[in-house]
């Protein structure tokens, strides 16, 4: 089978994903049943619509595949009575927007946030 995408991803691609990962490890290691907020639950199905929003770029059926994904997410959203997801997003029936500079997050948010990582280990050969 031939390969669909590069070895490499383009600069910050990489880092950013691997980034995204080890913040959804650790918000899974935190949650439990009585630990959810409101504003911590539509915080994590922004991360979740957004991730979804940028993997969508990265094959032609990738929109399609996602499809579900945005609809399942606009119902757990109703289903815990959070507003409903942003209207440009395929769940929502219409197409994903072209992409475009800057964040489609509409948190309150104002900063960076700090995503906790461990510290380097030494180098080791990729694909060895």
């Amino acid at each position: 089978m031939m390969d669909v995408l590069p070895e490499a991803a383009a600069p910050g691609v990489g880092d950013r994903a691997a980034q995204a990962a080890e913040a959804a490890c650790h918000l899974h290691d935190a949650v439990g049943p009585g630990r959810w907020s409101r504003e911590a639950a539509e915080d994590a199905l922004e991360v979740i619509e957004t991730t979804a929003q940028a993997l969508a770029t990265a094959h032609p059926d990738a929109p399609g595949a996602l499809a579900p994904v945005y609809a399942a997410l606009a119902g757990l959203r109703r289903s815990l009575g959070l507003p409903p997801p942003d209207p440009s997003l395929p769940g929502a029936g219409l197409p994903l927007p072209a992409r475009v500079l800057g964040n489609p997050r509409r948190s309150r948010l104002v900063g960076p946030v700090a995503v906790p990582r461990p510290a380097p280990e030494p180098y080791a050969a990729v694909n060895a």
